[in-house]
């Protein structure tokens, strides 16, 4: 009996022991991934101070070589002048340098001219039809939806529709939820399959009953005024066909490219649409926040819709189409920088690059198409300026095939004078971009413009030559659906009966 009771006791002791370790060691593991996480988070909250101060140094050392190697650059100009094509290519290069610095005064000079639009009164304001066409956006499009049933526009003239064009992840359900939530105010489709943005847009243009059209991306978020400071254009001008909003981006504090990007799109919005606009031009609506008039959309959307390029159906650039076609009938396009709208950027370089390759395809696509018509009388009004733009872009365009030859031989020929002009380029063309930004939000980070302009320069500059050979092709590129989602998505519609 003795043994056994010594027994127990050790046994009860061992027991006690043993989990006392086991505590201990969850406890010391915790600890560890504690400390661990800390430290990871700690070396990428230094992550933008290391990329930042890395461009600096890296701009100033390019501006300080420039001034060592001097005269190295004076005698590769000399021997550049004396070749066979080196004079003639300095002659063209000289007049492209005139052209784009001439243009670029006038786009400032117009520049101080914008203003947007005041908002009008409720009982002003008209119908309105806000359509969300939506793929492989999971929680998001519901974000969408509630921002835009947030707005200050009367709901008695508000019609918000929402088409999920055949999403493969949890999409559907959350445009449900939203529907739950929002009842009457939200009107839900669902096309049987993907069809492309275009096709889902199509849908909600014959669904909608609005004397305006508002097309909002799935993945943006509007703010309260944006909704009636986008429309009040249209109760302004009579000639007002089409309205671009303001885009920003809305995961700008998430990762390293969204903050390189927030600066370039201040600058293409705030101030190259503030110069289109002036001129009534806007080349592009953005899909992200647009609006247009019944009319002018309901004129060309037969033609929108079969839209081809190269005998195949058109399915990127809707946006910049619809846009082309409104000013193709006479029309002005407008920007209103007090409508704004955060919309989602990629976070990773293949997702950039991707979304820059469908962008420079379409750039290429409706440059063709607006050479058809902006030579010709399609305005009343004076068509200069607007011409001016056009020829600027396409130069742009036409001209990165000569600057990617012209760049691979200076490399080959003097890559360290390739490399010290070029940064010393970076650091006074991108000043501006950094101090128009600066003034207007921030300038501790507005340093992300030079940052960008070296990541671009470096490992983008092949975009526009290769949109241009490939202009013909089809697909979206970034409406994949990732490993991840997928596999939340099957999580979410084993638990969730209104999922399926």
């Amino acid at each position: 009996m003795e043994i056994e009771t010594i027994t127990s006791k050790q046994f009860y002791s061992t027991k006690r022991k043993n989990k006392n370790e086991h505590i201990l060691q969850n406890t010391v593991f915790e600890m560890n991934q504690k400390a661990a996480t800390k430290a990871i988070s700690k070396t990428l909250n230094l992550l933008p101070v290391f990329i930042l101060s890395g461009t600096v140094t890296l701009l100033f050392t390019g501006a300080f070589l420039v001034y060592k190697f001097q005269s190295d650059f004076e005698q590769f100009q000399f021997e550049r002048i004396e070749s066979t094509i080196g004079f003639p290519f300095l002659i063209v290069a000289a007049i492209l340098f005139f052209f784009k610095a001439g243009v670029f005064l006038y786009k400032s000079f117009l520049y101080f001219k914008y203003k947007p639009i005041e908002s009008v009164s409720d009982d002003l304001l008209p119908t309105c039809t806000v359509i969300v066409p939506a793929y492989n956006e999971g929680k998001l499009v519901w974000e969408t939806l509630l921002s835009l049933a947030d707005s200050d526009y009367p709901e008695d003239k508000m019609q918000i529709l929402t088409i999920d064009d055949g999403s493969k992840d949890d999409t559907w359900y959350w445009i449900q939820q939203a529907k739950i939530k929002l009842g009457d105010r939200l009107a839900i489709y669902q096309q049987p399959q993907n069809k492309g943005k275009r096709h889902a847009l199509y849908r909600g243009f014959k669904l909608g009953t609005g004397e305006i059209f508002v097309t909002v991306d799935s993945d943006s978020i509007v703010k309260k005024d944006t909704l009636r400071n986008l429309v009040s254009p249209f109760v302004h001008n009579k000639k007002c066909g089409a309205v671009a909003g303001n885009v920003h981006v809305l995961n700008n504090k998430k990762a390293i490219l969204p903050k390189m990007l927030n600066i370039s799109f201040v600058m293409s919005f705030e101030f190259v649409r503030s110069v289109e606009s002036v001129l009534g031009s806007v080349f592009c609506t953005p899909g992200a926040l647009a609006a247009y008039r019944k009319t002018s959309l309901f004129a060309c959307l037969e033609e929108w819709i079969n839209q081809t390029f190269m005998g195949e159906p058109s399915d990127i650039g809707e946006d910049r189409a619809m846009t082309n076609m409104i000013l193709k009938q006479g029309y002005k396009v407008l920007f209103q920088r007090n409508s704004v709208v955060l919309t989602n950027v990629p976070e990773e370089y293949t997702g950039l690059y991707k979304m820059l390759i469908r962008w420079g395809r379409s750039n290429v696509r409706e440059n063709l198409m607006m050479a058809k018509y902006v030579f010709k009388n399609f305005r009343s009004e004076s068509k200069l300026g607007t011409r001016l733009l056009y020829l600027d872009q396409t130069a742009k365009i036409i001209m990165s095939f000569p600057y990617l030859i012209f760049m691979f031989f200076f490399i080959a020929t003097h890559p360290l004078l390739f490399f010290s002009s070029t940064l010393l380029s970076i650091l006074i063309i991108s000043s501006f971009s950094a101090f128009f930004y600066g003034k207007k939000y921030s300038y501790s980070e507005s340093i992300w413009a030079y940052s960008y302009s070296v990541f671009y320069t470096f490992s983008l500059f092949w975009i526009t030559p290769y949109a241009i050979v490939t202009a013909h092709k089809k697909g979206w590129l970034t409406r994949g659906l990732s490993e991840k989602k997928t596999e939340e998505y099957f999580t979410l519609e084993q638990y969730s009966p209104l999922a399926k």
